[in-house]
């Protein structure tokens, strides 16, 4: 059986979001939050690094309340386990212990064995010990430590859609104000140690031989109604419809992934406790 081409490249969305909203300065639109001296800007691309000292992470100046968030993110090749590469929205500053999170997560990985993308949305207090994950994990179409690729989110007051080269990979949709992340973000870009969980659930530990580690981002993208914005700001779609949602084209080449690229869904895991996530069934 020679298996049909299109099961190793995701059929064309037929639009592309990205091209829609202008890349911006990282000094125009971030700050460092830590680790300053494992950050480097070189003509508007910025290397971060997790060593056995310290990772790095950076900021927004700006809260949002709807968006669109994109980075072109080069990861490292070889041993990565245990480490995070991290491009997120959260407002866990400004609510600690009480926060709303949505995430793009690169979990490192051993010699030979891809990447894992994992998504995930907390609402209201993921860090009060009841940790209520929403996680849907991918394993990409490319190796994403060959060349930069755009990863982004959407979020509205209706939805958050996850891309990866413009090409939709899980939509998420607000069934209920009590499973939708309602109050201004921050977005975020960080690297740092996750050995507890990060590989295999934690069987693979960050490995300081091998560092340093480090992540490129670049072409950053950060659009939307701010915190401060009126009320009349019209929050941006990800599709060519200004309502939002997706287009039957950008659907098909969702389907395409979730089908050969998805490696774990949280509402498919029989071991978790549905109750506390209503969205799964409807």
């Amino acid at each position: 059986m020679v298996p049909s081409s299109n099961a190793y490249w995701p059929p064309s969305p037929g639009y592309w979001p990205s091209s829609k909203f202008r890349s911006l300065s990282f000094y125009k639109g971030f700050t460092n939050l830590w680790g300053p001296q494992h950050q480097r800007l070189d003509q508007n691309a910025l290397t971060i690094w997790l060593d056995r000292t310290s990772g790095s992470g950076f900021k927004s100046v700006r809260p949002f309340r709807s968006g669109y968030f994109g980075a072109s993110i080069k990861l490292q090749p070889g041993y990565t386990a245990g480490v995070i590469t991290a491009f997120y929205l959260s407002n866990n500053e400004a609510h600690p212990g009480f926060h709303d999170e949505v995430d793009i997560e690169f979990l490192g990985t051993t010699f030979g064995k891809p990447y894992t993308l994992q998504t995930n949305v907390y609402i209201r207090g993921s860090g009060d010990g009841k940790i209520i994950g929403r996680e849907m994990k991918f394993h990409l179409w490319f190796d994403p430590t060959k060349n930069f690729h755009h990863y982004a989110i959407l979020w509205s007051p209706k939805e958050i859609i996850f891309l990866v080269d413009d090409v939709p990979i899980r939509r998420y949709t607000r069934k209920s104000d009590a499973t939708f992340p309602l109050r201004p973000m921050w977005l975020y870009g960080s690297i740092w140690d996750a050995s507890s969980w990060a590989t295999e659930d934690g069987k693979y530990k960050a490995d300081y031989r091998y560092q340093p580690f480090i992540a490129k981002y670049t072409n950053f993208k950060a659009s939307g109604c701010t915190a401060y914005a009126p009320r009349w700001c019209h929050p941006v779609s990800a599709s060519p419809y200004r309502s939002g949602g997706l287009t039957p084209q950008q659907n098909g080449a969702m389907r395409w992934v979730q089908r050969y690229h998805m490696v774990y869904n949280y509402c498919q895991d029989s071991k978790r406790d549905h109750r506390q996530t209503p969205e799964c069934w409807g």
